[in-house]
């Protein structure tokens, strides 16, 4: 964990609610994709933890959808504002667990920390099934970005109006080669995907509030079959072994 300031560089709106921000600053203390910052907002007591997206050396890539006031303040930001950030929290998703032929499943936001990811793997020479889902083609977002990383990309829609009707458990479900799993979306999502009988193994980044970010506070815990983890710390990746759904 590192914290440092950085410097906005600009702010891109993709949909009516989510946009991409550009910040240059100190990246050192990132080490894997699916790890998150935590950044101080003006006159909030509370950093706001998003996801990365991705990262260079002295740049970091997010996706942010609106949710409140402090998103829609982050949003806002102007080039050249500063801001206090904690970067390289979290664990990460472990590449080396992939297999020959991992998939990557998102839903909504959670699609963030996939492309890192995804760049990440076609870097080392594997070729993933990127599977993503919304409710509706005005809420997609990312996928010129995806395909011009040369993944398979697959898209569903709620609705039907882009890709296929129905959801990312469609998709996967007609791709029976792809048997590994990394996984980031709304909760519900994350159990339809865990209870797919093609998976053998799989990563699943989850969410909670959060109080520190940093494993302090006990905040974000989460049963595991080896116990209470925090999101924050332990996490926010967990393997499909150790999940255990609360009702």
């Amino acid at each position: 964990m590192k914290q440092s300031l950085f410097t906005m560089e600009h702010a891109r709106q993709l949909t009516e609610d989510t946009y991409e921000l550009v910040l240059s600053g100190d990246t050192s203390a990132i080490t894997a994709p699916g790890q998150f910052v935590n950044i101080q907002l003006p006159g909030k007591f509370l950093r706001r933890p998003i996801s990365i997206c991705n990262w260079t050396d002295s740049a970091l890539l997010l996706l942010v959808r609106v949710v409140g006031e402090g998103t829609k303040d982050l949003v806002r930001s102007v080039p050249g504002e500063e801001l206090d950030v904690l970067s390289g929290l979290g664990n990460g998703f472990d590449l080396s667990l992939s297999g020959e032929h991992p998939i990557l499943l998102g839903g909504g936001i959670g699609i963030a920390p996939l492309y890192g990811l995804a760049k990440r793997m076609v870097d080392a020479g594997v070729s993933p099934t990127v599977a993503l889902g919304f409710r509706t083609w005005k809420e997609a977002f990312y996928l010129e970005e995806f395909a011009a990383l040369g993944c398979r990309l697959l898209v569903a829609t709620e609705d039907g109006s882009l890709g296929i009707r129905g959801f990312v458990t469609d998709l996967a479900a007609n791709v029976p080669e792809c048997d590994y799993a990394f996984v980031c979306g709304p909760t519900p999502m994350l159990k339809a995907v865990h209870n797919l009988s093609q998976l053998t193994g799989g990563q699943f980044s989850f969410e909670a509030r959060m109080g520190c970010g940093f494993g302090a506070c006990m905040g974000c815990t989460v049963p595991t079959r080896d116990g209470y983890k925090r999101v924050c710390k332990d996490g926010p990746i967990l393997c499909k072994e150790e999940i255990v759904w609360q009702d």
